[in-house]
């Protein structure tokens, strides 16, 4: 398999995986503690934007279940910077909208591979990863559920 196949392989695998192992069937979020502070900055602040984009910007309270990794700040920072209020113990008022948010980062072939996932929409994306930040090396991967 050449490594564009592999890292596209993964990648799918990466946005549909089934496993059930987070609150609300969603995934446990996981993150490796080695991506840099501004790579995971970086995947983080794309990943939200798109997130943004099929969920509403700052419409709702995201649960999220952070890690002390750099990517789970990161995220939190980026969700907070486009007006979403944040929680990470699981408890919000009973009049809000709560959303659910799940992340997986995994590095397969020197990439980095990201997913976000809500109850109704899971994004995946391969990253280039540098000391100084991260690039896009594949399109988004967009997934909705019923």
């Amino acid at each position: 398999m050449r490594g564009t196949d592999c890292l596209v392989g993964s990648l799918a695998a990466l946005v549909s995986g089934c496993q059930s192992t987070g609150t609300e069937g969603l995934d446990s979020s996981t993150a490796p503690p080695e991506i840099s502070g501004p790579a995971a900055s970086a995947i983080a602040g794309d990943m939200v934007s798109h997130l943004a984009e099929q969920i509403g910007p700052g419409k709702a309270t995201v649960a999220l279940k952070t890690d002390t990794s750099p990517f789970g700040q990161a995220l939190e920072a980026a969700l907070k910077g486009w007006g979403y209020a944040v929680v990470t113990d699981q408890k919000t008022d009973s009049g809000a909208t709560v959303i659910p948010l799940a992340y997986v980062i995994l590095t397969v072939d020197g990439q980095v591979l990201a997913r976000l996932s809500t109850n109704s929409v899971d994004l995946g994306r391969a990253y280039f990863v540098t000391a100084s930040g991260a690039t896009p090396a594949s399109a988004l991967s967009l997934m909705r559920r019923g």
